[in-house]
């Protein structure tokens, strides 16, 4: 889902933002303070020195040392890949706790890029040690799909078109849908999403083991 996050509680459709450019993070939200403490706890928990989870990410050590620092735009690419390497969901990154009653209003809420495609990942509803789920609102257009590596082992990804069309699936096998269509797939297996029409939005709840 898989970067993303990944929204929107208000009477009326949820939709894409209109507001534009769409930054790799919504700066309203602060949330590269809360990616950078959660990094540093994280990775404390683990044990792993800041060497030995850039390795285990694929990412350069001073990429993560700006991170935990606060600094940078990461791209969802690049939480997911430190999520997995710390054998997290991806929201445990990039959320910050919440109210009893939560309202993300449409085009706010924890947003993140995609380094591949025009596709954007808000995080709505962050799972627990209870809850083992993630909701995000994903929106992409048409042009070079997003082709996603595994997530941590035993992820299931279920999806549902609120508008547009997409294909989206196991890489080797993705599906054609259109609005209101639903999908689940293995999220610990190399997947992907491709918008075929303009203005394409989804629901995508991500479920941990």
């Amino acid at each position: 889902m898989p970067v993303t996050p990944s929204p929107p509680e208000q009477p009326g459709p949820v939709g894409p933002a209109t507001q534009s450019p769409v930054a790799h993070l919504a700066a309203t939200q602060s949330p590269v303070a809360h990616l950078a403490a959660a990094l540093r706890r994280e990775r404390d928990r683990a044990g792993l020195s800041l060497t030995e989870l850039a390795r285990r990410a694929g990412i350069a050590k001073s990429t993560l040392s700006q991170l935990e620092a606060g600094n940078g735009n990461p791209s969802v690419e690049t939480v997911w890949a430190l999520g997995v390497a710390l054998g997290i969901p991806f929201s445990r990154l990039i959320e910050p706790p919440s109210p009893a009653v939560h309202v993300i209003r449409a085009g706010d809420g924890p947003r993140l890029r995609s380094d591949q495609a025009d596709f954007t990942g808000t995080l709505l509803s962050p799972g627990s040690s209870h809850v083992r789920r993630d909701i995000y609102l994903i929106e992409l257009e048409p042009g070079v799909g997003r082709e996603a590596q595994p997530h941590i082992p035993g992820s299931v990804e279920h999806l549902v078109v609120a508008a547009g069309r997409m294909r989206t699936g196991p890489a080797s096998d993705p599906v054609e849908l259109g609005p209101g269509d639903y999908i689940a797939f293995a999220g610990d297996a190399p997947h992907r999403y491709e918008a075929l029409t303009p203005g394409t939005f989804a629901v995508l709840v991500m479920e941990h083991p």
